[in-house]
């Protein structure tokens, strides 16, 4: 799993971006398990995420932050990606921020995207 922690900040709620190999429900349950373990991440507000399983078709939560896991999902598709799970976990910070967390939901995909596409360097972590 690769794990891009602060990508975006803003009005108080923190975005991150995990992104991990999976072929079924059981191993998206797993990684999202091992997520939620970690101290940080288990008080996180949301963990939205999508996967398209070369077994199993689309699939996608949004965990109350709704339509997220649809344009995760959406990305995934555009890319071709199979496999491979997007989870983008939101801290709440207080303040609604309507459609601006889409864009950031957004920006989030893209560095795990961009995660799945460059060698590791010192922004991510693998675990």
């Amino acid at each position: 799993m690769i794990v891009l922690e602060d990508i975006v900040r803003d009005r108080g709620s923190r975005y991150a971006a995990s992104v991990g190999d999976v072929t079924s429900k059981a191993e998206i349950d797993l990684l999202l398990a091992k997520l939620r373990s970690r101290r940080k991440f288990a008080k996180a507000t949301h963990h939205s995420w999508a996967a398209v399983l070369a077994n199993g078709g689309p699939l996608k939560n949004d965990d109350g932050e709704a339509g997220a896991g649809a344009v995760i999902l959406k990305m995934l598709e555009r890319e071709g990606v199979i496999d491979r799970i997007i989870v983008v976990t939101r801290w709440y910070g207080g303040v609604h921020l309507g459609g601006d967390r889409f864009a950031h939901i957004v920006t989030c995909t893209r560095a795990a995207l961009q995660a799945l596409r460059a060698p590791l360097d010192g922004t991510a972590a693998r675990s």
